[in-house]
């Protein structure tokens, strides 16, 4: 038990969380903006899987900023198709959703296979920005404030997000437009294209979520890499009731669960790998039993719109 109290068990757990934690951020507020528009984005995590093949190939020919680039990019291609068919033709959010993950799971692996069958390449690390003073500090100063500054952009999306919901005309279309998008359109608004720019904002939050996974912190890409994270962040949203800093805290949460078996090694402490393995989902069974009661999705979630039905159905 001692072993656990150690400083450098502190440090390892606050590094894995953050470094397993951004993508379930980032990913977690772009279906949060889905979720608010009134789509339910199943096919999240094929949107952060295509992003993290895409980044991966360009961060090996041109750097881990074009990485970043490409994963955006390739997570708002596999949105688009999510729009049109969800959000333009209204058809069912969740089939489509799966349809597209399955899809891009079986794309990624051939594509993988084709370019990397014989060579295994891994990239370079990703240079950090230390913030003078704070890296400094001890335990938290090497975790939290010597990272790469993708960390605190996605930090800073946080305030963005929040200030976006509450201070902008598109924030009130959002909610609209998951709650009663019958209303935005009698008020002039555009419920498809509300939405459909909500799905693509998540696919583009998705897409940097993989591009993190394979860029960042594993450094290469494997097929089907994203193992249920993009379940996860699903999970976030919804439980987040709309609020971004929920997001931050609960992908801070499971991320340190993510990274226990890390934290536990540097510790010298010999844990099971398997029950080790189980520590995010038995977090989300139990964040779902504790909070999944409270507060209410938005009306029309998961439903396609047609005028002259209140919910859109």
């Amino acid at each position: 038990m001692t072993d656990l109290l150690t400083p450098a068990f502190a440090t390892a757990l606050l590094a894995g969380a953050i470094t397993a934690g951004v993508p379930l951020l980032l990913a977690g507020l772009g279906e949060q903006m889905s979720q608010k528009a009134g789509v339910l984005n199943i096919g999240l995590e094929g949107m952060m899987l295509a992003g993290a093949y895409a980044a991966f190939v360009a961060a090996h020919g041109a750097g881990p900023w074009a990485g970043f680039a490409a994963g955006m990019l390739a997570g708002m291609a596999v949105a688009a198709v999510m729009a049109v068919m969800s959000v333009r033709f209204g058809l069912n959010q969740i089939v489509t959703g799966i349809a597209l993950l399955l899809g891009v799971e079986g794309v990624t692996a051939i594509l993988h296979h084709l370019k990397f069958a014989t060579t295994y390449p891994r990239l370079s690390p990703v240079a950090s920005w230390p913030l003078p003073g704070l890296a400094e500090l001890p335990v938290a100063g090497p975790a939290l404030f010597d990272r790469p500054a993708i960390v605190y952009g996605a930090i800073a999306l946080v305030a963005a997000m929040a200030w976006i919901y509450r201070r902008t005309y598109f924030g009130l279309a959002l909610q609209a437009a998951g709650e009663r998008p019958s209303a935005l359109d009698a008020a002039g608004g555009d419920v498809v294209r509300t939405r459909a720019a909500a799905v693509l904002a998540a696919g583009a939050c998705a897409g940097l979520g993989g591009a993190f996974m394979s860029v960042v912190a594993a450094g290469i890409f494997v097929p089907f890499m994203t193992n249920g994270a993009g379940f996860i962040a699903i999970v976030l949203a919804m439980l987040a009731r709309g609020r971004p800093l929920m997001v931050l805290c609960g992908a801070l949460l499971f991320g340190a669960c993510l990274s226990a078996a890390t934290a536990l090694q540097v510790a010298g402490v010999d844990a099971p790998v398997d029950i080790v393995q189980m520590l995010p989902f038995a977090a989300v069974l139990l964040v779902l039993a504790l909070f999944g009661q409270g507060g209410a999705l938005p009306a029309a979630l998961g439903e396609a719109w047609r005028r002259g039905d209140p919910l859109g159905k």
